[in-house]
């Protein structure tokens, strides 16, 4: 089989909070942009990689989810615990300090793990965790 990942999901609360946090905090390209007001549906991704993206989505938009789903699910938001995703760089120290800079909220500094990688974390303004881990 010949397989790839083509688009991840990640919930959005504000779109246009989130514009500026991937587009011009982790400088990626917005390739769609479909909806208005709070239910947008933004397709972002790296700059050179057309076939990997994210798609920013409004949370509970599904019909079928029921008013105590959606509830849960804004808790695990606001908490940070509903969405997460894992990136790489092979500039960590620099992309760390871009993204603090940038005005991204740290969660873990770069740090050698016990089990083999050097990464950090932050999270986007709909409290979604984004880790950033170091290629070697």
């Amino acid at each position: 089989m010949d397989i790839t990942i083509h688009t991840s999901f990640l919930p959005h609360v504000d779109p246009e909070e989130s514009l500026v946090f991937y587009r011009d905090v982790l400088g990626f390209e917005v390739r769609s942009d479909v909806g208005q007001g709070r239910m947008r549906w933004i397709t972002v991704g790296p700059v050179g990689q057309p076939s990997t993206s994210i798609l920013l989505a409004p949370p509970a938009a599904d019909p079928g989810v029921t008013e105590d789903e959606r509830r849960t699910i804004a808790e695990m938001m606001a908490k940070g615990t509903y969405g997460w995703i894992l990136l790489a760089t092979r500039d960590l120290d620099g992309t760390f300090d871009q993204l603090r800079a940038g005005g991204a909220e740290v969660v873990q500094e770069p740090t050698e793990q016990p089990y083999g990688i050097r990464d950090c974390a932050f999270r986007d303004p709909a409290g979604n965790l984004v880790r950033l881990q170091e290629l070697r």
